[in-house]
């Protein structure tokens, strides 16, 4: 089944996505690898905002990560003009969540992310990834990711 029928099965379209907020390219592509901007959770409302350990819990947290998921998906297609199922592998993810000093679950969070690409991509969508806390993310975001995905 193509990624993009998987994405429909799964009730998720890919939007548009928007320009960058500050002096940055949203994707750079290099060889045979794209490297994709840190794309922060959002939904249809806006940014998905909150601090893990103070007033956001992993449920939460794991779908504002798969938002930042289907749009690293929305750059690949839109920005950097290349049909999903011509990706070859999800190379590596790095998750950043805002978080209390005392959360020490992050790799949960990142599975909200990587759980979705996998499902989409299958085996493709494998990766390797690094999953931390910082105290503060942009624009009050809980969660922001960046990848390199090889085309």
């Amino acid at each position: 089944m193509s990624a993009i029928k998987k994405l429909e099965q799964l009730g998720l379209k890919l939007n548009k996505p928007s320009l960058p907020a500050a002096n940055y390219v949203p994707i750079k592509k290099s060889g045979k690898n794209i490297y994709i901007s840190g794309q922060l959770s959002a939904d249809e409302n806006g940014i998905i905002s909150g601090i893990l350990g103070k007033n956001m819990q992993v449920e939460e947290a794991q779908k504002a990560a798969a938002s930042c998921a289907l749009s690293i998906l929305s750059h690949i297609v839109y920005s950097a003009n290349i049909e999903l199922d011509e990706i070859k592998s999800v190379v590596k993810l790095t998750i950043l969540v805002s978080s209390s000093a005392d959360f020490t679950n992050h790799h949960l969070v990142a599975n909200g992310a990587s759980d979705l690409l996998v499902e989409v991509l299958g085996d493709k969508g494998k990766h390797a990834r690094a999953a931390f806390g910082v105290t503060a993310l942009p624009l009050g975001a809980a969660v922001e990711i960046e990848a390199i995905i090889e085309v």
